[in-house]
Order: structure tokens, then sequence, then C-alpha cells
């Protein structure tokens, strides 16, 4: 079988119904991703499948055959970015086990919502449990990042001779 994983196209050998999480883990070697509960609680398994936050523990390895798969290892672009700066700025993680789905559903959020609300963040993220209890820093980075990536690209349109 085939999956395409970060761009690149990948050839597995596993059961169709191995969990996607084990899939990455342990035959592609990607550990940014966590198991946590494994009944899709948690969300320290979170992966993009086609640019949606999806719970890998629990996705059969055979149902994304064809789709594209994005890891915390292959999350790249100005809303990446801004997350992942907006969570160092702010010193999110504590312990850090849960912050790669953390992120993985930050970014898909904002993919879809340029400025999103407390509501609206909480209502994204509310499958992502963080035992350390860092919400209000998740939340406060979320907005950062939508704010940073905002004034990215308008000083990029500016010195590009791009106006409003």
């Amino acid at each position: 079988m085939q999956i395409k994983v970060n761009g690149e196209l990948r050839e597995i050998d596993v059961d169709p119904g191995t969990p996607l999480l084990w899939v990455l883990r342990d035959e592609l070697r990607l550990t940014g991703t966590k198991f946590g509960c494994g009944i899709a609680q948690c969300g320290a398994c979170t992966v993009h499948l086609n640019g949606m936050p999806i719970r890998s523990c629990i996705t059969a390895v055979s149902t994304v055959e064809g789709a594209e798969i994005t890891t915390i290892e292959g999350l790249t672009g100005p809303t990446a970015e801004a997350v992942q700066a907006a969570w160092v700025s702010l010193d999110v993680p504590q312990c850090g086990y849960c912050q790669s789905g953390q992120i993985m559903s930050a970014v898909a959020l904002l993919s879809e919502t340029a400025k999103p609300t407390d509501q609206q963040i909480n209502d994204a993220m509310g499958g992502n449990a963080c035992r350390c209890a860092t919400y209000n820093r998740i939340r406060a980075a979320i907005h950062q990042a939508a704010d940073t990536r905002d004034t990215r690209r308008a000083s990029a349109g500016q010195a590009s001779g791009e106006t409003k």
C-alpha cells in the first residue's frame, strides 16, 4: 500500500486495519505524533488529512490511501510558522507531550478562520487535552499567531508594492 505523508509517497507493508498513528510512528519513524489515549479523546495523535485535523489513533491506514497526510514534522507555511512562533514566544508548553496535537489543531483552525473568537478557539481545541492545563496560553498563542500572520502578510504586500 502507498500513502502520501508530508508530501512524499511512502510504500508500507502493514495490515490495512492498522491505525495510522502506528504506521507513522513505527513504520515511518515520524514520532512527533503522540499516543495518548487510543480512543480519540485526547488529541495527542492529531494529524492533518487533506488539511483537516483527524485523530490518527482511530484512523485505519486503509482509509487514507490517496489522501495527503501532514504530521507535525511536515507542517509548513505562514500559518504554521506563526503558530510555532507564538508557541515559543508565549512559552506555551509545560511538559510538551500534547503540543504537537495542539499545534496541528491550531493550524487547522487558523487555516479556516483567520481571526477566531475565544469561543471558536475553545470549540476547535476542545478535543485536545493538556494535563498541564496550559489552555490560557494556548488560546493566547492562537490569537497572537492570527495577529502575527496578518502583520507578516501586510508587510510582505507593502514590500512587494501591493496596496490595500
